[in-house]
C-alpha cells in the first residue's frame, strides 16, 4: 500500500489530504482525510488579494497538515511522498506550498511529486466515482480556467477549446459584483438565478453560431467578457430590470454556451463520458444542462461534490499517484510556476 500526503495552496484555500491505494497508479485510493481552510479576508476586496493569500498559507500550512495526519491516522513517518500543487496559479501562495513540501519532504527522507492543478482538477472525480476514468470529454471550469479536453488516457489530453478572456468562474464573479453581491458571486449568483424568470433577460450566447464548423478557430473556444458587459449595460436600462431575472439571464447564457460546446466534443470524439472538474463544476444547473444536453448523444455525465469541486489537496494527491508511479519526482530546486502548460497536453 502507497500513502500520499497532497498539498494545495494555488489560490486562497490551503490544503492538505491524505490517500492509500493498494495500486502504484493510484487507482482505487481512498481518500483517509481532507483538510481544506478557506479564506475569508478577500471578501472586502471582492477578489484574490496575491499578498494577504500567500501569508495567510504561511501561517496556516503546518496546523492544515497536522489535522490532515491526525484525522487519517497516519504518522508522517508512514507516509511515502509528498505530492504538491505547483503550477499554475498565484505564484506567492503556491511557493508557499512547494517550499513546505520541498522541506517536509527533505526532512523525512521522502519524495515530492510537483502536480499541475488543473490535472488534479482532471483526477478529482474518481475518487468519488470509480467509473469516471479516461476516455472521457472533460470539461474544466473555475475562476482562472475554462477548458475543453479530449482524454483519451491519463497523462494523454487533447486540448480543444479554452477561454479567450474570462474564466466561467472570473464571469460569474464579476456579474455577482455588478449584482451587489458578496464574494465570491457564484453561488450567490446560482441561489438569486433560481428565482429569475428566463423570459425577461436573455442574452446572446457568445462565439455561439449556427454556421460555425469543426476546424473553425471558434468552433470549441469561449468568451465571456462580452457577456459580461451586456449584463451591465441590461442593469443600467430603464426601468431598473429584477436583479433575479438578470442572474438567471446571464446563468442561462454561459451554461447553454458550455454545454453547447461540450456537446460538439462529445459527437467529434465519441466518448463514452463527460466529466466536469473545477469550481463551477458545483453548480447544479451546468450539470443537470449538461445531462440533459449529452443523454440523447449516449455519455454519462459525472460531476464532483462540491467538496471535490473546489481547490482541495485530495485531487492533487491523487494526481501524484500517478505522477509519482511514472517516476516524476522533483529535483532539488523546485519551484512554482504562475502559468504552464498541462503535462500530456497536446493542441487538436
Amino acid at each position: 500500500m502507497t500513502t500520499i500526503l497532497g498539498i494545495e495552496t494555488s489560490c486562497d484555500e490551503t490544503s492538505a489530504a491524505v490517500l492509500t491505494a493498494d495500486a502504484a497508479d493510484g487507482t482505487g485510493a481512498t481518500v483517509r482525510s481532507l483538510v481544506i481552510l478557506s479564506q475569508d479576508a478577500h471578501a472586502v476586496f471582492g477578489g484574490v488579494v496575491p499578498e494577504i493569500a500567500a501569508r495567510a498559507h504561511l501561517t496556516a500550512i503546518v496546523p492544515v497538515v497536522e489535522r490532515a495526519l491526525a484525522e487519517a491516522g497516519v504518522a508522517r513517518e508512514e507516509l511515502d511522498a509528498i505530492a504538491v500543487t505547483a503550477e499554475p496559479g498565484l505564484v506567492g501562495a503556491l511557493l508557499v506550498g512547494v517550499g513546505w513540501a520541498s522541506a517536509f519532504g527533505a526532512a523525512l527522507g521522502r519524495p515530492v511529486v510537483p502536480v499541475h492543478h488543473m490535472e488534479g482538477h482532471l483526477f478529482a472525480v474518481s475518487l468519488e466515482e470509480p467509473d469516471a476514468v479516461p476516455p472521457f470529454t472533460a470539461l474544466l471550469v473555475s475562476g482562472g480556467h475554462t477548458l475543453l479536453i479530449d482524454v483519451a488516457a491519463w497523462g494523454t489530453y487533447r486540448l480543444l477549446g479554452s477561454t479567450r478572456d474570462d474564466a466561467a468562474g472570473e464571469a460569474f464573479d464579476k456579474v455577482g459584483k455588478l449584482l451587489g453581491l458578496p464574494y465570491p458571486g457564484g453561488r450567490h449568483v446560482e441561489r438569486l438565478a433560481a428565482g429569475g424568470d428566463p423570459s425577461r433577460a436573455r442574452f446572446t450566447r457568445p462565439m455561439l453560431r449556427r454556421d460555425q464548423a469543426p476546424g473553425d478557430g471558434d468552433y470549441y473556444d469561449v468568451s465571456f467578457s462580452g457577456l459580461k458587459t451586456a449584463v451591465r449595460l441590461a442593469l443600467g436600462s430603464e426601468p431598473p430590470p429584477v436583479a433575479a431575472d438578470i442572474a438567471r439571464g446571464f446563468q442561462d447564457a454561459l451554461i447553454d454556451t458550455l454545454v453547447e460546446k461540450t456537446a460538439r466534443a462529445v459527437r467529434a470524439y465519441d466518448r463514452p463520458r463527460v466529466v466536469l472538474g473545477g469550481g463551477v463544476a458545483c453548480n447544479r444547473a451546468l450539470a443537470e444542462a449538461m445531462r440533459q444536453r449529452v443523454a440523447p448523444l449516449g455519455p454519462v455525465v459525472h460531476a464532483p461534490s462540491p467538496r471535490l469541486a473546489t481547490d482541495n489537496a485530495a485531487m492533487i494527491a491523487r494526481a501524484g499517484f500517478f505522477r509519482l508511479a511514472h517516476g516524476e519526482i522533483a529535483t532539488a530546486g523546485l519551484t512554482a510556476h504562475a502559468t504552464a502548460p498541462m503535462p500530456g497536453l497536446t493542441a487538436a
